[in-house]
Protein backbone atom coordinates (compact mmCIF):
# COMPACT_ATOMS: atom_id res chain seq x y z
CA UNK A 1 0.00 0.00 0.00
CA UNK A 2 1.25 3.51 -0.78
CA UNK A 3 0.66 6.93 0.74
CA UNK A 4 2.56 9.93 -0.58
CA UNK A 5 1.40 12.53 1.99
CA UNK A 6 4.23 11.48 4.32
CA UNK A 7 6.39 8.72 2.93
CA UNK A 8 7.44 7.43 6.31
CA UNK A 9 3.85 7.15 7.46
CA UNK A 10 3.53 3.69 6.02
CA UNK A 11 6.46 2.05 7.76
CA UNK A 12 5.39 -1.41 8.80
CA UNK A 13 3.45 -1.65 12.03
CA UNK A 14 1.16 -4.30 13.41
CA UNK A 15 -1.85 -3.05 15.28
CA UNK A 16 -4.19 -5.02 17.52
CA UNK A 17 -7.14 -6.32 15.54
CA UNK A 18 -10.02 -6.19 18.02
CA UNK A 19 -10.61 -5.23 21.64
CA UNK A 20 -13.01 -7.64 23.31
CA UNK A 21 -15.85 -6.42 25.53
CA UNK A 22 -15.67 -6.40 29.32
CA UNK A 23 -17.58 -9.05 31.23
CA UNK A 24 -18.66 -6.82 34.09
CA UNK A 25 -22.39 -6.90 34.85
CA UNK A 26 -22.36 -3.10 34.78
CA UNK A 27 -20.94 -2.99 31.27
CA UNK A 28 -23.22 -1.37 28.66
CA UNK A 29 -22.24 -4.36 26.53
CA UNK A 30 -23.89 -6.90 28.82
CA UNK A 31 -26.56 -7.59 26.20
CA UNK A 32 -24.13 -7.70 23.26
CA UNK A 33 -24.57 -11.44 22.70
CA UNK A 34 -28.25 -10.90 21.94
CA UNK A 35 -27.90 -7.60 20.09
CA UNK A 36 -29.55 -7.44 16.65
CA UNK A 37 -28.60 -4.83 14.02
CA UNK A 38 -31.47 -2.39 13.70
CA UNK A 39 -32.75 -3.26 17.17
CA UNK A 40 -29.78 -2.31 19.37
CA UNK A 41 -27.97 0.99 20.02
CA UNK A 42 -24.71 -0.97 19.92
CA UNK A 43 -24.81 -0.72 16.13
CA UNK A 44 -25.70 2.95 15.91
CA UNK A 45 -25.20 5.16 18.95
CA UNK A 46 -22.95 3.26 21.37
CA UNK A 47 -20.05 5.57 22.31
CA UNK A 48 -17.69 3.17 24.10
CA UNK A 49 -14.15 2.37 23.03
CA UNK A 50 -14.59 -1.38 23.42
CA UNK A 51 -15.99 -3.28 20.47
CA UNK A 52 -19.78 -3.56 20.28
CA UNK A 53 -19.34 -7.14 19.09
CA UNK A 54 -19.71 -9.87 21.69
CA UNK A 55 -16.81 -12.33 21.79
CA UNK A 56 -18.98 -15.11 20.40
CA UNK A 57 -19.22 -13.12 17.15
CA UNK A 58 -15.51 -12.40 16.76
CA UNK A 59 -14.47 -15.86 15.67
CA UNK A 60 -14.90 -18.39 12.90
CA UNK A 61 -18.22 -20.23 12.72
CA UNK A 62 -17.50 -23.75 11.37
CA UNK A 63 -20.16 -25.16 9.12
CA UNK A 64 -22.60 -27.35 11.03
CA UNK A 65 -24.74 -28.59 8.15
CA UNK A 66 -24.02 -31.18 5.49
CA UNK A 67 -26.22 -29.90 2.70
CA UNK A 68 -25.35 -27.71 -0.28
CA UNK A 69 -24.04 -24.21 0.33
CA UNK A 70 -26.50 -21.36 0.16
CA UNK A 71 -26.88 -19.65 -3.20
CA UNK A 72 -24.98 -16.55 -2.06
CA UNK A 73 -22.80 -18.04 0.68
CA UNK A 74 -19.62 -17.45 -1.31
CA UNK A 75 -20.52 -13.83 -1.97
CA UNK A 76 -21.14 -13.14 1.72
CA UNK A 77 -18.02 -15.04 2.79
CA UNK A 78 -16.00 -12.66 0.61
CA UNK A 79 -17.92 -9.64 1.81
CA UNK A 80 -17.62 -10.57 5.48
CA UNK A 81 -13.86 -11.02 5.14
CA UNK A 82 -13.68 -7.53 3.61
CA UNK A 83 -15.93 -6.14 6.33
CA UNK A 84 -13.62 -7.44 9.06
CA UNK A 85 -10.94 -5.21 7.52
CA UNK A 86 -13.16 -2.12 7.43
CA UNK A 87 -14.56 -2.72 10.90
CA UNK A 88 -11.07 -3.18 12.37
CA UNK A 89 -9.92 0.02 10.67
CA UNK A 90 -12.63 1.94 12.54
CA UNK A 91 -12.24 0.03 15.81
CA UNK A 92 -8.53 0.77 15.94
CA UNK A 93 -9.27 4.47 15.37
CA UNK A 94 -11.86 4.53 18.14
CA UNK A 95 -9.31 3.03 20.53
CA UNK A 96 -6.44 5.28 19.44
CA UNK A 97 -8.14 8.67 19.11
CA UNK A 98 -10.38 10.95 21.13
CA UNK A 99 -12.27 14.17 20.51
CA UNK A 100 -9.20 16.40 20.84
CA UNK A 101 -7.31 14.30 18.28
CA UNK A 102 -9.43 16.05 15.67
CA UNK A 103 -10.45 19.35 17.27
CA UNK A 104 -6.75 20.14 17.72
CA UNK A 105 -6.49 19.98 13.92
CA UNK A 106 -9.44 22.31 13.46
CA UNK A 107 -12.07 19.70 12.65
CA UNK A 108 -15.62 19.88 14.08
CA UNK A 109 -16.04 18.74 17.67
CA UNK A 110 -18.36 15.97 16.44
CA UNK A 111 -15.65 14.30 14.30
CA UNK A 112 -14.65 11.63 16.81
CA UNK A 113 -18.31 10.98 17.65
CA UNK A 114 -19.08 10.34 13.99
CA UNK A 115 -16.14 7.94 13.71
CA UNK A 116 -17.45 6.00 16.71
CA UNK A 117 -20.92 5.88 15.18
CA UNK A 118 -19.50 4.61 11.89
CA UNK A 119 -17.59 1.96 13.85
CA UNK A 120 -20.94 0.89 15.29
CA UNK A 121 -22.43 0.69 11.80
CA UNK A 122 -19.55 -1.43 10.54
CA UNK A 123 -19.96 -3.80 13.50
CA UNK A 124 -23.59 -4.10 12.47
CA UNK A 125 -22.49 -4.97 8.95
CA UNK A 126 -20.35 -7.78 10.36
CA UNK A 127 -23.39 -9.22 12.10
CA UNK A 128 -25.62 -8.81 9.05
CA UNK A 129 -23.16 -10.60 6.78
CA UNK A 130 -22.65 -13.38 9.31
CA UNK A 131 -26.39 -13.98 9.33
CA UNK A 132 -26.51 -14.25 5.53
CA UNK A 133 -24.19 -17.29 5.45
CA UNK A 134 -25.89 -20.66 5.80
CA UNK A 135 -24.93 -23.39 8.25
CA UNK A 136 -23.55 -25.36 5.30
CA UNK A 137 -20.63 -22.95 4.84
CA UNK A 138 -17.84 -21.62 7.04
CA UNK A 139 -18.39 -18.10 8.36
CA UNK A 140 -15.00 -16.30 8.28
CA UNK A 141 -13.51 -14.86 11.44
CA UNK A 142 -11.22 -11.83 11.78
CA UNK A 143 -7.51 -11.83 11.00
CA UNK A 144 -5.04 -9.27 12.32
CA UNK A 145 -4.71 -6.10 10.30
CA UNK A 146 -2.02 -3.49 9.84
CA UNK A 147 -2.81 0.05 8.78
CA UNK A 148 0.69 1.25 9.58
CA UNK A 149 0.98 4.50 11.51
CA UNK A 150 -2.44 5.77 10.44
CA UNK A 151 -3.45 4.90 14.02
CA UNK A 152 -1.15 7.66 15.23
CA UNK A 153 -1.88 10.20 12.47
CA UNK A 154 -5.48 11.49 12.50
CA UNK A 155 -5.13 13.30 9.17
CA UNK A 156 -3.75 10.23 7.42
CA UNK A 157 -6.49 8.13 8.96
CA UNK A 158 -9.15 10.52 7.63
CA UNK A 159 -7.60 10.37 4.17
CA UNK A 160 -7.65 6.58 4.15
CA UNK A 161 -11.21 6.57 5.52
CA UNK A 162 -12.40 8.61 2.56
CA UNK A 163 -10.57 6.33 0.15
CA UNK A 164 -11.95 3.13 1.67
CA UNK A 165 -15.53 4.35 1.85
CA UNK A 166 -15.43 5.55 -1.75
CA UNK A 167 -13.85 2.31 -2.95
CA UNK A 168 -16.39 0.22 -1.05
CA UNK A 169 -19.17 1.59 -3.22
CA UNK A 170 -17.41 0.26 -6.32
CA UNK A 171 -17.18 -3.31 -5.05
CA UNK A 172 -20.61 -3.33 -3.39
CA UNK A 173 -22.32 -2.29 -6.60
CA UNK A 174 -20.23 -4.85 -8.47
CA UNK A 175 -21.25 -7.61 -6.07
CA UNK A 176 -24.89 -6.95 -6.91
CA UNK A 177 -24.08 -8.42 -10.34
CA UNK A 178 -22.86 -11.62 -8.66
CA UNK A 179 -25.78 -12.06 -6.25
CA UNK A 180 -28.22 -14.86 -7.08
CA UNK A 181 -31.02 -14.02 -4.66
CA UNK A 182 -33.15 -10.90 -4.75
CA UNK A 183 -32.91 -10.62 -0.97
CA UNK A 184 -29.11 -10.55 -1.26
CA UNK A 185 -29.25 -7.76 -3.81
CA UNK A 186 -31.55 -5.82 -1.50
CA UNK A 187 -29.15 -6.29 1.43
CA UNK A 188 -26.20 -5.08 -0.65
CA UNK A 189 -28.14 -1.99 -1.68
CA UNK A 190 -29.15 -1.28 1.92
CA UNK A 191 -25.54 -1.56 3.13
CA UNK A 192 -24.26 0.49 0.20
CA UNK A 193 -26.47 3.45 1.04
CA UNK A 194 -25.01 3.52 4.56
CA UNK A 195 -21.46 3.48 3.21
CA UNK A 196 -22.42 6.34 0.92
CA UNK A 197 -23.60 8.33 3.95
CA UNK A 198 -20.27 7.68 5.66
CA UNK A 199 -18.47 9.09 2.64
CA UNK A 200 -20.82 12.07 2.42
CA UNK A 201 -20.01 12.94 6.02
CA UNK A 202 -16.27 12.96 5.34
CA UNK A 203 -16.62 15.06 2.19
CA UNK A 204 -18.66 17.74 3.98
CA UNK A 205 -17.29 17.82 7.53
CA UNK A 206 -13.68 16.80 6.97
CA UNK A 207 -12.80 18.04 3.49
CA UNK A 208 -15.29 20.91 3.16
CA UNK A 209 -16.13 19.89 -0.39
CA UNK A 210 -19.24 18.99 -2.33
CA UNK A 211 -20.83 15.68 -1.31
CA UNK A 212 -22.11 14.63 -4.73
CA UNK A 213 -20.24 12.30 -7.09
CA UNK A 214 -22.44 13.05 -10.09
CA UNK A 215 -25.52 11.13 -11.22
CA UNK A 216 -23.99 7.75 -10.40
CA UNK A 217 -21.26 6.25 -8.26
CA UNK A 218 -18.63 4.34 -10.18
CA UNK A 219 -19.30 0.64 -10.62
CA UNK A 220 -16.68 -2.00 -11.32
CA UNK A 221 -17.88 -5.31 -12.78
CA UNK A 222 -15.22 -7.53 -11.18
CA UNK A 223 -15.45 -6.84 -7.43
CA UNK A 224 -13.16 -9.69 -6.39
CA UNK A 225 -10.29 -7.86 -8.07
CA UNK A 226 -10.86 -4.93 -5.70
CA UNK A 227 -11.30 -7.25 -2.72
CA UNK A 228 -8.05 -8.99 -3.58
CA UNK A 229 -6.27 -5.66 -3.28
CA UNK A 230 -7.48 -5.25 0.31
CA UNK A 231 -5.27 -8.18 1.33
CA UNK A 232 -2.59 -5.50 1.62
CA UNK A 233 -4.06 -4.76 5.06
CA UNK A 234 -3.98 -8.37 6.28
CA UNK A 235 -1.01 -9.41 8.41
CA UNK A 236 0.38 -12.52 6.66
CA UNK A 237 -0.28 -15.71 8.58
CA UNK A 238 -2.72 -14.06 10.99
CA UNK A 239 -6.00 -15.46 9.65
CA UNK A 240 -7.76 -18.37 11.35
CA UNK A 241 -6.80 -21.62 9.64
CA UNK A 242 -10.47 -22.43 9.12
CA UNK A 243 -11.09 -19.27 7.09
CA UNK A 244 -11.84 -19.83 3.41
CA UNK A 245 -9.59 -18.28 0.77
CA UNK A 246 -10.17 -14.54 0.43
CA UNK A 247 -11.40 -13.58 -2.00
CA UNK A 248 -12.66 -16.71 -3.66
CA UNK A 249 -12.01 -17.05 -6.52
CA UNK A 250 -8.89 -14.92 -6.83
CA UNK A 251 -6.86 -14.08 -9.94
CA UNK A 252 -3.88 -12.76 -7.97
CA UNK A 253 -3.41 -9.97 -10.49
CA UNK A 254 -0.43 -7.60 -10.37
CA UNK A 255 -1.43 -4.56 -8.33
CA UNK A 256 -1.05 -1.11 -9.86
CA UNK A 257 0.11 2.21 -8.55
CA UNK A 258 0.91 5.38 -10.42
CA UNK A 259 4.07 7.41 -10.83
CA UNK A 260 3.41 10.81 -9.28
CA UNK A 261 6.67 12.43 -10.38
CA UNK A 262 5.72 12.78 -14.04
CA UNK A 263 3.59 15.90 -13.82
CA UNK A 264 0.30 14.04 -13.69
CA UNK A 265 -2.64 15.47 -11.76
CA UNK A 266 -4.48 12.16 -11.76
CA UNK A 267 -7.49 13.97 -13.18
CA UNK A 268 -9.33 13.66 -16.52
CA UNK A 269 -7.19 14.93 -19.39
CA UNK A 270 -3.89 14.33 -17.57
CA UNK A 271 -1.25 11.82 -18.60
CA UNK A 272 -0.52 9.03 -16.17
CA UNK A 273 2.16 6.34 -15.89
CA UNK A 274 1.73 3.15 -13.92
CA UNK A 275 3.99 1.13 -11.67
CA UNK A 276 3.92 -2.52 -10.69
CA UNK A 277 5.93 -2.72 -7.49
CA UNK A 278 5.59 -6.36 -6.49
CA UNK A 279 8.73 -7.89 -7.94
CA UNK A 280 7.19 -11.33 -7.54
CA UNK A 281 3.97 -10.48 -9.35
CA UNK A 282 4.51 -8.31 -12.40
CA UNK A 283 2.51 -8.42 -15.64
CA UNK A 284 3.72 -10.77 -18.34
CA UNK A 285 3.39 -8.83 -21.58
CA UNK A 286 2.83 -10.73 -24.81
CA UNK A 287 4.46 -9.00 -27.77
CA UNK A 288 1.71 -10.22 -30.10
CA UNK A 289 -1.17 -8.89 -28.01
CA UNK A 290 -2.72 -5.45 -27.82
CA UNK A 291 -3.35 -3.91 -24.43
CA UNK A 292 -5.71 -1.24 -23.21
CA UNK A 293 -5.99 0.97 -20.16
CA UNK A 294 -9.68 0.68 -19.36
CA UNK A 295 -10.98 3.61 -17.30
CA UNK A 296 -14.23 3.19 -15.37
CA UNK A 297 -16.24 6.18 -14.15
CA UNK A 298 -19.92 6.26 -13.30
CA UNK A 299 -21.64 3.51 -15.28
CA UNK A 300 -19.35 3.80 -18.29
CA UNK A 301 -15.84 2.85 -19.28
CA UNK A 302 -13.45 4.17 -21.91
CA UNK A 303 -10.54 2.20 -23.37
CA UNK A 304 -7.23 3.80 -24.30
CA UNK A 305 -4.51 1.85 -26.20
CA UNK A 306 -1.68 1.00 -23.81
CA UNK A 307 1.91 0.27 -24.80
CA UNK A 308 3.71 -1.38 -21.84
CA UNK A 309 7.05 -0.08 -23.12
CA UNK A 310 5.92 3.55 -23.18
CA UNK A 311 3.78 3.09 -20.07
CA UNK A 312 1.94 6.38 -20.47
CA UNK A 313 -1.70 7.09 -21.29
CA UNK A 314 -4.08 10.01 -20.95
CA UNK A 315 -6.99 9.76 -18.54
CA UNK A 316 -10.14 10.32 -20.64
CA UNK A 317 -11.03 13.99 -20.68
CA UNK A 318 -14.72 13.13 -21.04
CA UNK A 319 -15.05 12.16 -17.38
CA UNK A 320 -16.44 14.53 -14.74
CA UNK A 321 -13.91 16.61 -12.85
CA UNK A 322 -13.69 16.36 -9.06
CA UNK A 323 -16.38 13.68 -8.90
CA UNK A 324 -16.20 10.35 -7.11
CA UNK A 325 -13.46 8.10 -8.37
CA UNK A 326 -11.93 6.64 -11.51
CA UNK A 327 -10.90 2.99 -11.67
CA UNK A 328 -8.37 1.82 -14.24
CA UNK A 329 -7.31 -1.70 -15.20
CA UNK A 330 -5.05 -3.03 -17.92
CA UNK A 331 -6.82 -5.48 -20.23
CA UNK A 332 -6.04 -7.38 -23.40
CA UNK A 333 -9.39 -6.45 -24.93
CA UNK A 334 -11.17 -3.08 -25.25
CA UNK A 335 -13.59 -2.36 -22.38
CA UNK A 336 -12.39 -5.44 -20.42
CA UNK A 337 -15.48 -7.46 -21.42
CA UNK A 338 -14.61 -10.42 -19.19
CA UNK A 339 -12.87 -10.89 -15.86
CA UNK A 340 -10.12 -12.90 -17.53
CA UNK A 341 -9.38 -10.08 -19.97
CA UNK A 342 -7.98 -7.99 -17.09
CA UNK A 343 -4.22 -8.56 -16.73
CA UNK A 344 -3.36 -5.97 -14.05
CA UNK A 345 -5.13 -3.79 -11.54
CA UNK A 346 -7.42 -2.29 -10.66
CA UNK A 347 -6.04 1.07 -9.60
CA UNK A 348 -8.48 3.37 -7.83
CA UNK A 349 -7.95 7.10 -8.35
CA UNK A 350 -9.76 9.18 -5.77
CA UNK A 351 -11.06 12.28 -7.56
CA UNK A 352 -13.13 13.77 -4.76
CA UNK A 353 -11.87 15.65 -2.86
CA UNK A 354 -9.46 16.85 -5.51
CA UNK A 355 -6.70 17.61 -3.02
CA UNK A 356 -6.38 13.91 -2.16
CA UNK A 357 -6.00 12.60 -5.71
CA UNK A 358 -2.21 12.60 -5.65
CA UNK A 359 -1.96 11.71 -1.97
CA UNK A 360 -4.54 8.96 -1.73
CA UNK A 361 -3.42 5.39 -1.10
CA UNK A 362 -3.14 2.57 -3.59
CA UNK A 363 -2.60 -1.10 -2.90
CA UNK A 364 0.55 -1.42 -5.01
CA UNK A 365 2.89 -1.64 -2.04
Amino acid sequence: MYFSIISVAFMAAVLPAIAFPATSKTSPLKDAEKAVPGESPLFGTYMGKKTPLASNYTKVFPKTGSGPAGADDLLFQNLLAAEWIIYSFYQQAVEAFNTSSFTDLGYPNTTYQRIVEMRDNEAGHVRIFQDQISDNSVTPGPCKYGFSTTQLEPLLWLSLQTYLETASMAYLTGLVLDASLTVSKSALLAIGTVESRHNTWSLIDVWNTGPFSGPSDTTYPYPNQILDATNAFVIPGSCPSENPVYPNPTQNLPQMGFVNKTGTTGHPGSKISFRYTDKNNKPHWNATENYYAVFFHGLNNISVPYDPKKNSVTIPKAFDLDAGLIIVSIANKPHAPTEDSVVAGPLILLEQPELLTMDSPTFAE
